[in-house]
């Protein structure tokens, strides 16, 4: 049996199971065939929201499989079937399918995320027909058919945590059919404690874990039908949880809840769900790193940690040696000398190098402009901004939001 023959088996399998709409495209994303009733429409969906091109452009970049989302909780699946020579010859995708249950009005709140596509009122109401028949399957399951077709395909073998996720999707709250949560609260419960013990350790490899934690749940099961406010809730309520972490880690109260707070307040100033889709794992990120930098030195004297402290929360000023001096009651010569003695860096540098990764996070997480960012951060110019951030990067920022956005 050929490859291409095990895969058609297991897609027979899969829509045996869940009805799970199966497709193949060739290299160029040209439909070659589908098992999907409504297949013009839906063919048209993932193509108009954005899906096909980000397939596409997974397949250039390897191998793996990816999970391609939008804001309506519709999730595809995609593998490649690639020749010896590493050409890509066809895409096999799974979906679309709706990883939670959701109403007709969730749909049309996701829809209007998408105004800008040129439809027409009758392809939408022919979407909406569409959309309302399809299975729900919930993303750990998905993924775990897509691992299984990628190993038809190619005989590799993939943890679910090697999946590249959905880039946007809304955390709806998942439903069984008697309407209580059908999460495994107990694999959710461990998930969150150990996020937040790397919080609280400043541990650095992450990743896989948060990716693993993204698949378990959607985010916080609140009621409404407002895809945008339930995703501003969860990221709310993360961003508590993160913070309190973080200072049971070490990193001061002073600190973390006016970042906690900033965070927060850019959740709630998003108009859409692209400016929320990285926010949570920015936030995350950024806590983490703060509460590694408090753990590997133990040894800052409460003098030096104050200035640490008060850098870290006056970015958007000009900070000067005599600034700390008037709040921490010291000789600025003093605290230079003592500054560089203890940290390595000059209190000018260090200040430099603050306020450069407080503009990557702003760069990643927000629409801000570079003059905007160079304002906030209380930067003399434009010009000078750029400067001190590519001496720090190797990047002007615009370049790096770029490579930041891939």
């Amino acid at each position: 049996m050929t490859r291409e023959d095990k895969a058609g088996l297991l897609r027979e399998l899969f829509d045996l199971c869940d009805r799970l709409p199966t497709w193949t495209y060739d290299a160029n994303g040209a439909l070659l065939g589908s098992n999907c009733a409504g297949e013009a429409v839906l063919n048209t969906a993932f193509s108009a929201f954005g899906c096909q091109a980000q397939m596409l452009a997974a397949a250039a970049r390897g191998d793996d499989p990816v999970m391609l989302g939008t804001s309506l909780g519709l999730v595809w699946g995609a593998a490649f079937e690639k020749s010896e020579t590493g050409d890509l010859q066809r895409c096999w995708v799974l979906g679309p399918v709706f990883y939670t249950s959701v109403s007709q009005g969730q749909i049309e709140l996701g829809y209007g995320n998408y105004q800008g596509l040129e439809l027409s009122l009758a392809w939408k109401e022919q979407f909406m027909q569409a959309a309302a028949r399809l299975p729900i399957v919930t993303n750990v399951l998905l993924g775990r058919y897509l691992l299984m077709l990628h190993y038809c395909l190619t005989g590799r073998r993939l943890a679910i945590s090697d999946l590249q996720l959905p880039s946007t999707t809304v955390p709806l709250p998942e439903q069984g059919d008697d309407g209580t949560a059908s999460h495994d609260r107990y694999q959710i419960y461990a998930s969150e404690r150990a996020l937040l013990d790397m919080v609280r350790n400043g541990d650095l490899h992450y990743q896989q874990a948060f990716s693993n934690s993204s698949l378990l749940s959607n985010g916080v099961p609140v009621s409404g039908l407002d895809p945008l406010r339930q995703t501003k809730t969860s990221i709310t309520v993360f961003t508590s949880l993160v913070c309190r972490a973080a200072i049971e880690g070490g990193l001061s109260p002073e600190v973390a809840y006016p970042l906690g707070d900033a965070y927060i307040q850019s959740a709630e100033s998003a108009r859409t769900m692209d400016e929320l889709r990285r926010l949570a794992p920015t936030m995350y990120d950024d806590f983490i790193h703060r509460v590694h930098r408090c753990r590997t030195n133990p040894r800052y004297s409460p003098m030096v940690q104050k200035c640490v402290d008060y850098i870290d929360l006056h970015l958007e000023q000009k900070i000067q040696a005599a600034d700390l001096a008037a709040q921490l009651g010291y000789d600025d010569y003093y605290i230079t000398r003592r500054f560089k003695r203890e940290t390595g860096y000059s209190l000018t540098n260090y200040i430099k190098f603050a306020k450069i990764e407080r503009a990557k996070v702003l760069l990643q997480s927000t629409r801000l402009t570079v003059q905007q960012i160079a304002d906030g951060l209380g930067f003399t110019t434009r010009s000078y901004f750029i400067q001190c951030f590519k001496a720090v990067t190797g990047r002007t920022p615009t370049a790096w939001r770029a490579q930041a956005d891939q």
